[in-house]
């Protein structure tokens, strides 16, 4: 980063679009702060299945996320499908949601610079002031190809089917929740990395940032 200003960038898209992997490389290059929002959430109910807890239940979700250990956001066990589907599950709770809703804009206010989140309600909920928001995504086939291939390198025995039901099953769910369901922004800029890998996306991504940041629109696509 060059200008006076502070940047923050808001990346929201579906499980396995690969926005995790982009935004770490755009605040790579920017110089900014990276947030994995998604991992608040995995903690959460990670904390919870540990405990016995059911991640259904939205009084002890939101107990949970009140205190949560962010040493959790370290643990291996966070990118386990139970783990994700234990996410998806407390994210639809809004006890859950307000205790990490301060803690993400704090992120984003208090980094030097500037700060890129990614999550599925940043551009519409957590920072709906972003300067510049990416909505990426992908067809459900190819996200769970990502996934199952992810899984399979970690040794975890499972199923391009199982993979497959659970990634159109969270779709379904988290676009679907009262509280903050999974959308593009208005005003972000749609990114369908189908047939992208990781090089392509990131390009693409810098060219909208760029023109940001010399004053044009980014061609919203």
């Amino acid at each position: 980063m060059t200008q006076d200003r502070r940047l923050v960038i808001a990346i929201d898209g579906p499980a396995a679009a690969g926005k995790g992997t982009l935004a770490r490389r755009i605040a790579e290059n920017y110089g900014l702060a990276f947030l994995d929002t998604g991992a608040l959430y995995r903690a959460v109910g990670l904390a919870m299945l540990r405990s016995g807890l059911d991640p259904d239940d939205p009084e002890a979700a939101a107990r949970v996320a009140r205190g949560l250990d962010l040493e959790l956001l370290e643990d291996p066990e966070l990118r386990t499908l139970k783990a994700g589907d234990a996410a998806s599950r407390v994210a639809r709770h809004a006890g859950v949601r307000a205790a990490l809703l301060e803690f993400q804009r704090d992120f984003a206010r208090n980094a030097p610079g500037g700060a890129v989140l990614d999550g599925r309600d940043i551009g519409t909920v957590v920072l709906p002031d972003a300067d510049v928001k990416l909505f990426v995504t992908a067809s459900a086939q190819v996200r769970a190809e990502r996934r199952y291939r992810e899984l399979k390198e970690q040794g975890r025995d499972v199923s391009f089917e199982d993979v497959l039901a659970m990634v159109k099953e969270r779709d379904a769910r988290d676009a679907a929740r009262t509280e903050a369901p999974m959308k593009p922004a208005p005003d972000a800029h749609l990114l369908d990395t189908s047939e992208m890998d990781i090089c392509a996306a990131f390009r693409a991504a810098r060219r909208i940032i760029d023109a940001h940041l010399a004053g044009g629109t980014g061609g919203r696509g």
